[in-house]
């Protein structure tokens, strides 16, 4: 007998994050940003004067991917690299003057796409999704860590 899942929660949460990054990638390539890319400007623009190795906790990618991504950003004139100052062997990530204007579209497709996520919930649904994944993120993020080491 095959084993089965004892829940499909993660990849119901797996379709639904595919299904809107391949939309915003698909509406963000007039804006010249390649696969995934956004996320890594959003998180930018939110902190600005992170480094790479905090970027890649937040968004829990491994430090190659992160560089890489930040390479393109750079390149495309989306972010600045600048040498942090205590730290001579870091580099603090900041948006450029064209990563902030593009900021406020990625918002709004982001609104959008919860929006839609979200139709025919009622605000104690949203409300109880929202505190379930939160938990659920911070349960797998003590684990991730671990792994991670």
């Amino acid at each position: 007998m095959i084993k089965t899942l004892d829940s499909n929660i993660l990849r119901e949460v797996g379709t639904l994050s595919r299904a809107v990054n391949s939309i915003n990638d698909m509406k963000y390539k007039e804006l010249k940003l390649q696969k995934g890319q956004f996320t890594f400007l959003t998180r930018i623009c939110e902190n600005p004067g992170i480094n790479l190795i905090e970027l890649s906790n937040v968004l829990k990618v491994d430090k190659a991917t992160t560089t890489k991504a930040i390479q393109k950003l750079i390149k495309a004139g989306y972010v600045d690299k600048k040498q942090d100052e205590f730290d001579k062997r870091g580099y603090n990530l900041t948006p450029t003057k064209k990563s902030l204007e593009v900021y406020e579209l990625i918002i709004e497709e982001e609104n959008r796409s919860i929006e839609i996520c979200f139709n025919n919930l009622t605000d104690e649904e949203k409300q109880t999704a929202n505190n379930i994944l939160e938990k659920m993120r911070k349960n797998i993020e003590e684990e991730w860590f671990k792994v991670k080491r």
